[in-house]
């Protein structure tokens, strides 16, 4: 059994060890080579993460290809277009931002603010997202200065092998070091659980479980939480319009995004309207049979959980495997839904193509439904709404307990951020106290970097009265002993500051 101890990290956390050979020598590996990158210029660090994502927007089918080959679930066109999507607009975002030496000032409060590497990130990443997961993870990581180690899922371990070989080429044609970018190899959650003790930061991707396991292992870490994303179509939207966006989330890369439309709300009045406008598309399959919707029901939720074999499969497949004829041409199937919260179990997430249909009455009726839904699952991810009211936008945005709500937008194309809005790009949503995790917002490269604040004395700042005598002080900078609080702390006494 050896200690691991990061470079970056000496003094801040207790040494870290592990009887994992494997985890042993990439972790020591890793700590290496980060030390040397560490003290590569923004100009440097910039290069290598624009190539980062450059390899994997010109490689998009290829990849695309390999994932859907590998992991067997998705769409391949749909991966393309995330592929580029990711790489772009993630690169976009990072590429003016300061991560590196001396990143900003604040000249009313006289500091500076300097960021430094947190060491070595451990990436668990999910087999829904084996290309742009660890693509995100690499950025961010080697944007701050930091050395990473993917944790890949089995199914997902040869995606993670080429994109591990191909960002380490990126690396060693700007002159970085060796294994700055790593993998486990033939792991399981044993090794993973491992690394995840000895790395200096942890950012989970994936199932619930493993996201607790993070949590758990003594490491600074990053989860998601569970996606459940209901979906409010207000009175005053275009209904055409509010479907066809809706059916684009829902159905892309057959609805593993969690971020994707799973329960839409509409109102009663204008139900038929929307059954229509879904049906307009040419891309849904409906049924009000309640011997099919029960069919599909105890498909997806057999025993009350959730049934793997569907996740990422087409609505064809998906009907397939309960005797219902669902055309190719249908991207996702539509159910009605008899109830919201626990009075359905359509109503939880369902991480496939299969999305329920409610109507409501009023748009409190709606948010109070919508609320319900995320507190069975879903809490501190994501909802979304197509409304031109204000008041209602806000009144969702107070009420329910969520991290993002997205507006008038696909759910599942734009709350990992767009060109369009002001989501922060990334492939890992935070959902807050809600979902179990330390931030509720999506996870961004500053969350991978330490940023230390040089304080300085402010001259222009006077310091309150007294309250033992409360004379003020006099007016203009104040006077060296001045400057002192009332009471200080020095070498751990307290001492009374007196004139």
């Amino acid at each position: 059994m050896s200690t691991v101890l990061s470079p970056a990290s000496v003094c801040a956390q207790e040494p870290a060890t592990t009887s994992n050979t494997q985890v042993e020598q990439l972790v020591a590996k890793a700590h290496a080579a980060q030390a040397i990158f560490e003290t590569f210029s923004q100009e440097q660090v910039d290069a290598i993460v624009k190539d980062v994502g450059k390899y994997v927007y010109d490689n998009a089918e290829i990849l695309a290809r390999m994932a859907v080959d590998e992991t067997g679930i998705g769409v391949y066109e749909d991966k393309i277009l995330k592929n580029k999507g990711k790489a772009r607009v993630i690169w976009n975002s990072l590429k003016d931002k300061k991560s590196r030496g001396i990143i900003g000032e604040d000249p009313e409060a006289n500091m500076v603010f300097v960021a430094k590497p947190m060491g070595v990130v451990g990436a668990v990443t999910p087999v829904t997202n084996p290309i742009v997961t660890p693509m995100c993870n690499a950025m961010f990581a080697l944007k701050t200065g930091n050395a990473v180690i993917f944790a890949p899922h089995p199914k997902a371990e040869k995606c993670t092998a080429v994109l591990t070989d191909a960002f380490m080429k990126v690396v060693k044609s700007h002159g970085g070091p060796d294994d700055l970018v790593q993998m486990v190899r033939n792991g399981s959650i044993d090794t993973t659980q491992e690394l995840m003790k000895v790395v200096d930061v942890v950012v989970a991707t994936g199932g619930g479980a493993m996201v607790k396991s993070a949590y758990s292992s003594g490491r600074p870490s990053f989860g998601v939480g569970a996606g459940n994303v209901p979906v409010i179509i207000d009175r005053d939207v275009n209904i055409k319009d509010a479907a066809e966006k809706i059916v684009a989330g829902a159905s892309f890369d057959n609805g593993i995004i969690c971020s994707h439309e799973q329960f839409v709300l509409t109102p009663e009045e204008q139900y038929q309207e929307t059954l229509e406008a879904f049906d307009a598309t040419g891309k849904v399959w409906f049924t009000s049979d309640p011997v099919q919707v029960q069919k599909l029901r105890d498909l997806v939720f057999p025993g009350g959980r959730l049934n793997k074999d569907v996740v990422g499969r087409s609505a064809s497949e998906i009907g397939k495997m309960v005797g219902i004829a669902v055309p190719e041409s249908a991207r996702i199937i539509l159910l009605p839904a008899t109830g919201a919260g626990t009075d359905d179990i359509l109503a939880r997430e369902k991480l496939c193509p299969v999305v329920a249909i409610l109507p409501y009455s009023t748009f409190e009726d709606a948010v109070a439904k919508a609320k319900a839904n995320l507190l069975v699952e879903g809490a501190g991810h994501s909802a979304a709404v197509h409304s031109n009211d204000e008041a209602h936008i806000r009144e969702a945005g107070v009420e329910l307990p969520v991290s993002r709500l997205v507006v008038n937008q696909a759910s599942a194309l734009t709350a990992g951020g767009s060109l369009t809005n002001g989501f922060a790009p990334t492939t890992t949503l935070g959902c807050g106290s809600w979902g179990g995790n330390s931030i509720s917002e999506n996870l961004d490269y500053k969350h991978l970097m330490n940023v230390s604040r040089i304080g300085k004395m402010i001259v222009t700042r006077r310091s309150p009265p007294t309250p033992r005598s409360g004379r003020k002080f006099p007016a203009g900078p104040p006077r060296a002993h001045e400057t002192l609080d009332r009471v200080s702390c020095v070498r751990g006494t307290v001492l009374q500051v007196t004139d």
